[in-house]
């Protein structure tokens, strides 16, 4: 194989690849990005057995060939060449390849592609585009709730199905939760994704979805499969296996008789929370408690190792009395995802979920369970 590219392309599509290949691999083989040369393109290809992504960079072609070597090591070199700098690779053999750029020249050790694995696409039953700011959207307001939790493996990516709704049609739905928050997001359904299976995108390829739509114009192209997805992100093509196992039922949780109303200025609402959980205790779970009375809302928090804190804003709420408590570092996260100048709290209890989402018809909507504080 002999090639010659340009390092800022080359350094682009090694920066979309390597970030799949895990640093610690049981099997070499993983450990490196294939690299396919024919006709005036190279083809680079990485997988961690789960996640599999692909793309093609333009280059001058001199001898086809195919070989593996190592991303991680590759990536930091081609980082480091000057800025619009030419790369030329070159392998002699199957076991090293040469690369060279102005006097810099390293050899990097091979192995063979014969044993690079290939995650099987299979038969996809559903294909549809999207905007990719729509499909960027859907993950920036659900992925901060996605579970960390091994043993509840189903809850460990986002839920994407559609749903139809009287009145309004079919909406594309993506929905997580790690069983102390759930965040809910939804845009028209794209067509052709109506019927799509309920599916559970893993959070590693979520992660790696939103990386590659950083940026990106345009539309996005998805197959869905009963086992696997497929994302086509201008010249990147990313493949993923799906999260076997049943989602719950999200919506026996959501709360339907919350009839206890809070509008508060979202930023200043944001910065007291941030202000007062300051000395929360985390063996406390960062508990800060909401107390509402003529027409003030005061966010308090007690540390038996630190001492207390408090602020009071004002807030649009008829009922008075009222006291709950939540952990600082969800509420944040929620509020965070607000859009809207107020954010919207719906309480029945201190004891039962809250409902928060934005003024006017959201297009999401979050549930908090409280804490005891």
């Amino acid at each position: 194989m002999k090639v010659t590219l340009e390092r800022n392309h080359l350094l682009k599509s090694l920066s979309h690849v390597h970030r799949v290949v895990e640093r610690r691999n049981t099997y070499p083989i993983l450990a490196n990005v294939l690299f396919k040369a024919s006709d005036d393109t190279v083809e680079l290809r990485a997988t961690d057995l789960d996640i599999e992504v692909t793309e093609s960079v333009p280059a001058m072609v001199g001898t086809s060939g195919t070989t593996t070597v190592p991303a991680h090591t590759l990536y930091e070199i081609v980082r480091k060449l000057s800025d619009g700098a030419e790369v030329r690779l070159e392998t002699d053999g199957a076991e090293q390849m040469t690369l060279t750029s102005g006097r810099s020249r390293f050899n990097l050790q091979c192995l063979s592609p014969d044993s690079f694995p290939d995650l099987k696409s299979g038969n996809f039953g559903h294909e549809f585009s999207m905007p990719a700011s729509a499909l960027r959207e859907l993950i920036e307001r659900t992925q901060f709730a996605i579970s960390n939790e091994e043993t509840r493996y189903y809850l460990n990516g986002i839920y994407f199905h559609t749903v139809d709704i009287s009145n309004q049609g079919t909406v594309l739905r993506a929905v997580a939760t790690d069983g102390h928050r759930m965040a809910r997001a939804e845009i028209d359904a794209p067509a052709g994704s109506a019927g799509m299976p309920g599916i559970i995108v893993p959070k590693k390829t979520v992660g790696e979805v939103q990386k590659l739509l950083d940026g990106a114009d345009g539309d996005v192209a998805v197959e869905v499969s009963d086992t696997k997805i497929r994302f086509k992100v201008g010249p990147v093509v990313l493949l993923s296996k799906l999260i076997e196992g049943t989602f719950p039922d999200y919506d026996r949780v959501t709360p339907k008789n919350n009839d206890k109303q809070m509008n508060v200025d979202r930023a200043a609402f944001a910065t007291a929370v941030d202000r007062v959980s300051t000395i929360a205790s985390e063996r406390g779970g960062k508990a800060v408690k909401l107390s509402a009375k003529d027409g003030l809302l005061e966010l308090s928090v007690t540390n038996p190792d630190h001492g207390t804190a408090s602020e009071e804003l004002a807030v649009e709420f008829e009922t008075d009395g009222f006291e709950i408590g939540f952990n600082a570092r969800y509420l944040l996260d929620i509020v965070g995802q607000i859009r809207s100048d107020s954010a919207v709290f719906m309480f029945n209890d201190a004891g039962s979920p809250t409902l928060v989402r934005e003024e006017g018809e959201a297009k999401a909507l979050y549930v908090l369970m409280p804490m005891r504080v």
